[in-house]
């Protein structure tokens, strides 16, 4: 064989040889792209995956942050209505007792000044009697019977004709039903606001 043919042969079997290396080369790179590319469809679907699932994750904290918002919202709603029932409730109740006390209280006081009209009147009359017997003696009678009838019903004796000062001495010595009944009496006839709220603070402390 000549130099001309071996030559050839070379050149024949270099280029084949860089024509398998071409074809691993492309096989090489294609095979690494379609792995690319999977790895890049799969990292993809992963990502949507991930953000799909966090996204129904925000949904739902959404959805029940917005039910126990809602919820504690009855519960402060309730509870403000209750509170607010009660309330009504308990002033409701004070102001029955109160209306009762009162109305005895006033009662008792109709009571009491009722019986000492009825015993002035009767020592009146049977003093009215002696006086027409006696002459001024008996008018002196009558002024002292007219005094003790008042003095057994009434805490203070001759209260209509005395000042604020004159009455303010007298209410230490009351207990607390007997100042509620000169407080009644007072509210009903001169109605003296400094006298009223003298005894109201002694009726408190009482």
């Amino acid at each position: 064989m000549t130099d001309q043919d071996k030559s050839r042969d070379v050149n024949e079997a270099a280029r084949r040889f860089a024509e398998t290396l071409a074809d691993s080369y492309r096989l090489v790179y294609g095979q690494a792209t379609e792995s690319a590319e999977r790895q890049q469809e799969r990292a993809r679907e992963f990502s949507d995956m991930v953000q799909g699932s966090l996204q129904e994750q925000a949904e739902a904290g959404r959805a029940n942050m917005g039910q126990l918002t809602e919820q504690a919202n009855k519960q402060r709603e309730a509870g403000q209505q209750l509170a607010r029932e009660s309330v009504e409730a308990y002033t409701q109740f004070l102001n029955d007792a109160f209306s009762q006390y009162r109305a005895s209280t006033e009662q008792a006081a109709g009571s009491v000044q009722e019986g000492a009209r009825t015993l002035s009147n009767t020592a009146t009359g049977l003093v009215g009697t002696a006086t027409g017997m006696v002459g001024s003696a008996a008018e002196a009678q009558v002024d002292a019977a007219n005094a003790a009838a008042e003095s057994m019903v009434f805490p203070i004796s001759g209260y209509d004709d005395m000042n604020v000062d004159e009455i303010s001495t007298q209410l230490n010595d009351l207990s607390t039903d007997e100042l509620q009944l000169v407080r009644d009496y007072e509210e009903r006839n001169k109605n003296r606001d400094s006298l009223l709220e003298q005894m109201d603070r002694k009726i408190r402390a009482e």
